[in-house]
């Protein structure tokens, strides 16, 4: 009887990956920078992490225990791609701790990410005109009693109750990539992580022209002065504190009273979002100037502010629902603390205790001008039964209860001064119009977008699986070399199939007609899903057969810039796995 062995694996996105992340010159970088022990066997630290890469990329689990599984089910795959021998011994969990260890490492990490962005901006031309920086935070479910990382602080995730680490980007706009990765401590304040992520940034793509963009917390002036300095410019909201709040009210009243012109602002012709915003109105705005001075490296900096007076239609909409949702439930609380008489009713006696916490609902909803409360006293009578030797008769009580009115005045200049914000920034004119300001800001979903991926699919960082705050820094640092593969493959068939004015159909399943021309990279990624490499073995040969490549695939790997071949050459150097 003849025995024949049959053995398949799928192979779906693996070369993809794994070729992309050579090309990007991932290995490369990191075999030539991470200084490994010198009895260190099987593969480099390079070749490890792109494969786990691609397997967090394609699983969306960092959990070390599962990849050794993985890596067993792709074994015949993994051997035929890597120019070294692998086993599935090399993806254990403890060799892959020990890359978590090695990336978390500060100066070789930092060092890693000057040399990748750098070759990254030259091998595929990416514009560095734009960077934007934001932070986000993680929670764990690890006590944080003696731990440095992990730690309690203003909740990002709304869970206060949970310790927490910070991860700071500084991304290039308008594709997301990261330049820099700041990982600390949870109960770090936001605003002095700017300019470490500036200065790391700035290794990467130089000084000079760069416009940075951030939201008000970077609205220090130390962080505005050394931005101005190195000759770059800056672009954020100003925080509603200080001065700010009415400085603003005196410019809005100048364009009610018609002292001030605006300008009307729609989406640029060019921005994909034109066609379908046509006719809208993107803001209404104008600006006025103001010198700003500070103290940078021991000298007087002296710099022109202008700051940007915006009215954003969909901003205001959006206030005057919450504005009103917060009045309703603030009148709802109200009453609620002083209901009709009954049974079981809280029958209030004190009017200090019934005014404080009239006070702390108001203060909650932050209506403490809109609406005003009056406590009143009030008699009430009531039939008591009699019982017993005890008569019935009538008691007398009295009881404190609440009148609550609008200030209907007060609430219309609330209502007025919504949508409107104050935005500052030291470039000229025409380097940055105030339409071109508006716009560009209006990107800040982009870094968003890059939390949402790293935190959740598909790179899967919550809930965090590692324990040691050195693994939990190598892991943000693995998963964010991930994330500079997902933006830059999207950002090179975006760019591609614009510059080519062709669309892509094929990428949405049950519509195998509809078009794009922004695809996102994992829709890209599970076009390849399917691919599966059988080899059978008979006893004089042995028979290998990889599933075709359709067209659709074939058109997104020459828009990487990826040749076929990286699919087609499996056949013929696939090894079967010997029983």
């Amino acid at each position: 009887m003849t025995e024949i062995k049959i053995h398949s694996e799928r192979v779906d996105e693996l070369p993809l990956l794994l070729h992309l992340q050579s090309q990007m010159g991932i290995p490369a970088v990191l075999n030539e920078l991470i200084a490994v022990h010198g009895n260190r066997t099987g593969l480099t630290i390079g070749s490890l992490i792109t494969c786990w890469q691609a397997y967090l990329i394609a699983e969306s689990d960092h959990r070390m225990c599962e990849v050794e599984t993985w890596a067993a089910s792709q074994l015949m795959t993994l051997q035929a791609l890597l120019p070294e021998d692998v086993t599935v011994k090399d993806f254990t969990d403890d060799r892959l701790a020990d890359a978590l260890r090695l990336l978390s490492d500060d100066d070789d990490w930092e060092e890693i990410e000057t040399r990748l962005g750098q070759r990254l901006l030259r091998v595929y031309q990416l514009p560095t005109e734009v960077v934007r920086l934001d932070s986000t935070a993680v929670a764990v479910y690890h006590d944080a009693d003696g731990t440095t990382l992990f730690r309690h602080g203003h909740s990002k995730d709304h869970r206060p109750d949970l310790a927490q680490f910070k991860v700071m980007l500084a991304t290039l706009d308008p594709l997301g990539m990261p330049l820099a990765t700041l990982v600390v401590a949870g109960n770090e304040a936001d605003d002095p992580l700017y300019l470490p992520a500036l200065e790391r940034a700035r290794a990467v793509i130089g000084t000079g022209g760069k416009l940075y963009l951030g939201d008000s917390k970077m609205a220090a002036r130390q962080t505005r002065a050394e931005i101005a300095a190195g000759q770059d410019y800056y672009l954020m909201p100003l925080p509603q504190t200080g001065t700010n709040p009415a400085w603003l009210r005196e410019l809005i009243a100048a364009v009610v009273e018609r002292r001030q012109a605006v300008e009307t602002i729609a989406p640029p012709a060019a921005a994909p979002e034109a066609v379908e915003r046509k006719g809208e109105v993107l803001a209404l705005g104008y600006e006025v100037e103001r010198k700003e001075q500070a103290t940078v490296n021991g000298q007087l900096l002296e710099w022109q502010e202008r700051v940007l007076v915006v009215y954003s239609p969909q901003l205001a909409a959006q206030g005057r629902r919450g504005l009103a949702e917060r009045l309703e439930r603030a009148e709802q609380e109200l009453r609620a603390l002083t209901p009709p008489p009954g049974r079981g009713k809280r029958l209030w006696t004190d009017q200090a205790a019934l005014e404080a916490a009239v006070h702390a609902v108001l203060k909650r909803h932050r209506v403490e001008e809109l609406l005003t409360v009056r406590c009143e006293p009030e008699s009430e009578t009531r039939e008591v039964r009699g019982y017993g030797q005890r008569p019935a008769r009538i008691e007398e009580r009295q009881r404190w209860v609440l009148r609550v009115a609008r200030e209907e005045a007060a609430i219309r200049q609330q209502r007025l001064w919504l949508g409107w914000r104050l935005y500052a920034t030291n470039a000229p004119r025409e380097r940055l119009s105030l339409a071109a300001a508006v716009w560009v800001y209006r990107g800040a979903s982009r870094i968003e977008r890059n939390f949402s991926r790293l935190k959740g699919r598909p790179l899967g960082l919550r809930p965090v699986w590692v324990t040691r705050e050195d693994h939990a820094k190598g892991l943000v640092r693995l998963l964010t070399l991930a994330l500079r593969l997902l933006t830059l493959a999207e950002f090179v068939v975006r760019e591609k199939l614009g510059a080519n004015q062709t669309n892509l159909a094929g990428l949405y399943a049950g519509n195998p007609t509809r078009t794009t021309a922004r695809p996102t990279t994992e829709r890209l990624l599970g076009a390849f899903e399917g691919i599966t490499l059988t080899v059978v073995s008979l006893p004089d040969q042995v028979l290998t057969h990889l599933t075709p490549l359709t067209e659709l695939q074939r058109q997104i790997l020459c828009l990487l810039r990826l040749p076929a071949a990286i699919y087609e050459d499996l056949v013929s150097a696939v090894q079967p796995i010997p029983p």
